[in-house]
């Protein structure tokens, strides 16, 4: 069977983050996704010049797509609790791989103030901003620790404690 001549930067991001995700940044190197994607590890070399510029792209496009999963969940009108649930929470290795690329901390740091903004209006009240960012907090840690094999909580149970 020939490869194929060419797949979307979306597709084979997409694999890449796939790896990273499961096993983390050192799981996408361009023969693991060269495998899954069909193409010859040479074009992805030629597309991205580096693992780590492929792995930045990986996860440059999934803070875009949460960016816009925010937008439009913000858009709607569920309660505090409601918006998050709706919410993808990003994998915690994306978070590890963001602290340490400039372009990546501004892009997670956008996707955060996007959340924040809409649980502000959710809250409503002088100390809605405090509260949002307190819950935005605590819904990330319930994220990580879940990633760990922890047992979360009810995030309505949060959000109410910090309104009430």
């Amino acid at each position: 069977m020939s490869r194929p001549r060419s797949i979307p930067d979306d597709k084979i991001l997409g694999i890449a983050l796939a790896l990273v995700e499961a096993g983390g940044e050192r799981a996408a190197t361009f023969s693991a996704v060269a495998e899954q994607s069909g193409l010859a590890a040479s074009s992805l070399v030629q597309r991205y010049k580096s693992r780590d510029g492929m792995v930045t792209a990986a996860v440059a496009m999934r803070w875009r797509s949460l960016l816009a999963g925010a937008q439009g969940a913000a858009a709607k009108g569920k309660g505090a609790a409601g918006l998050l649930k709706a919410l993808d929470a990003p994998h915690p290795d994306l978070l590890t791989l963001s602290l340490r690329d400039p372009g990546l901390r501004a892009q997670a740091a956008d996707w955060r103030e996007a959340v924040v903004a809409a649980l502000t209006l959710r809250l409503g009240g002088k100390a809605a901003r405090d509260q949002a960012e307190q819950l935005f907090a605590t819904w990330q840690g319930q994220a990580m620790w879940r990633a760990m094999g922890g047992k979360g909580f009810r995030l309505k149970a949060a959000a109410k404690g910090l309104s009430g």
